[in-house]
């Protein structure tokens, strides 16, 4: 679309663990996780359940690479310990006009994922060009948040952001981001079946190109509801409705890319499951579909594959 920016990138970022495992740090906000791999069952030992998240990320670098993706990998550092770095979209974003975005993080363990150094790799590996870093990380000292693209579902060819607020993304953070960035806010509140609020507003929705998944049964209140399906409607997308039960195995927590055999919608085995045919045939409509199992990095770390995931928008120098 001439003089916007494209929704989807053709490269993305992501971290290979050297730690992966259960965060007691990030559990109390989040739902999705759990420190066993089945109902009622022990923890597993944190020796094979890095081995096995590693494993997953190697298969879903893999696909993707196959797929035509670009992919820049860094690998986590053994010290300090990092349980998520495997999830690298919360602390940084890379935009079209070559804005580099650094984020505030609710959990203190987290904050040592964000590594100035692995920006540069990207950066030098890839041949990209910046023009500024925007660093919203002083806010930790206020103990307000704003966790990166879980925070944001971002709309970058209308330049709108969809928000979800929790204890990791505070309003006054999104303010600043989007008085910086040149976005328009649409914010509403999300809650699981329980009431907890939905942790990332990436589990509960998805932008596309020409499509947007939303759960709007996580959306208690009409009047927000509405005003998302009027925006999503507004700049084109095909909105797909789905349910709270979807959203608990990932079925919003998809990430459209742009690779050059043409558009893909990458997402978890889980996720792809929960879609019913009907749900299945408009996304397919919008792109080839890459799936990846992840259960080991969902059900322990209760992030998915978008999560792993940050897009590289920069241009090229």
């Amino acid at each position: 679309m001439p003089g916007r920016d494209p929704q989807s990138a053709a490269a993305v970022f992501m971290v290979r663990p050297r730690a992966f495992g259960f965060n007691p740090q990030t559990a109390p906000s989040n739902a999705f996780q759990s420190a066993t791999l089945a109902v009622g069952g022990a923890a597993p030992l944190p020796a094979a359940a890095h081995e096995a998240a590693v494993r997953e990320f190697d298969r879903l670098a893999e696909a993707l690479a196959r797929a035509g993706v670009r992919i820049t990998v860094a690998e986590d550092t053994a010290s300090p310990r990092k349980p998520d770095a495997v999830f690298p979209n919360n602390w940084v974003s890379f935009h079209r006009d070559g804005s580099v975005v650094l984020y505030p993080m609710l959990a203190a363990n987290r904050r040592h994922e964000c590594r100035e150094d692995v920006v540069h790799q990207v950066i030098e590996r890839g041949g990209y060009r910046t023009s500024r870093t925007v660093d919203l990380r002083h806010r930790e000292q206020q103990a307000k948040y704003l966790e990166g693209t879980g925070s944001l579902v971002l709309d970058r060819t209308y330049r709108v952001a969809y928000a979800a607020l929790s204890p990791r993304t505070d309003g006054d953070v999104l303010g600043e981001f989007a008085q910086l960035m040149g976005y328009e806010l649409v914010i509403f509140e999300a809650a699981d079946s329980g009431g907890t609020p939905v942790y990332h507003t990436n589990v509960a929705m998805a932008v596309g190109s020409g499509f947007a998944v939303v759960c709007e049964e996580a959306i208690p209140r009409l009047e927000q509801r509405a005003a998302i399906a009027q925006k999503l409607r507004s700049t084109g997308h095909d909105v797909i409705a789905i349910s709270r039960d979807q959203m608990q195995q990932y079925a919003g927590n998809l990430l459209e890319l742009a690779p050059p055999p043409g558009r893909l919608i990458a997402m978890s085995t889980s996720a792809w499951r929960a879609f019913d045919p009907a749900q299945r045939r408009r996304l397919e409509a919008h792109g080839s579909v890459l799936t990846a199992e992840i259960p080991v990095i969902e059900r322990l770390g209760g992030g998915g594959v978008r999560c792993m995931l940050a897009e590289i928008h920069l241009p090229e120098a």
